[in-house]
């Protein structure tokens, strides 16, 4: 928390004690972009492959294309400023990657298992708010620690 208030303070001019919320509303409202492009991306291609996939495998080759896809734009959208190349930017996501395939896995199958009969819609809509609260977290490791820096918090 300490983090976050260090690097949420200082003036543009590197003034303490002013609030930059500028930095925060921008980085915010790049991510809820890149967040709803990626999850309906991502629940799209669920969709599609689970005609013909089991939910497990559909959701791992979504969440792995859309993933790559949702880093590098918050990479060069969202964290701009940051001094986290890809590789760390990429490997950083890589263990949100797991976070998020584990906790929309089983959200899929112990809906799989609570409603035998539902449609691949009503999985892919069961994926897709499981996502929403995932991104949550996602938002934070990746601004507070895999997009942050000595820079950051010296501004």
């Amino acid at each position: 928390m300490a983090r976050l208030k260090e690097s949420s303070l200082a003036a543009p001019n590197g003034a303490p004690g002013v609030r930059r919320s500028g930095v925060w509303s921008r980085e915010v409202g790049w991510f809820v972009a890149i967040g709803v492009a990626s999850t309906a991306g991502q629940a799209l291609l669920y969709w599609v492959l689970r005609q013909w996939w089991p939910p497990v495998a559909a959701n791992l080759v979504s969440l792995l294309v859309l993933t790559v896809l949702n880093t590098e734009a918050n990479r060069r959208l969202t964290f701009r400023h940051a001094a986290a190349g890809p590789v760390r930017a990429h490997l950083g996501a890589g263990g949100l990657f797991l976070l998020g395939y584990v906790a929309t896995s089983g959200a899929v199958l112990w809906f799989t298992h609570a409603e035998p009969g539902a449609s691949p819609a009503a999985e892919t809509a069961v994926l897709t708010a499981t996502s929403v609260a995932v991104t949550v977290v996602r938002f934070v490791v990746l601004r507070l620690a895999v997009f942050r820096t000595p820079a950051r918090t010296q501004r």
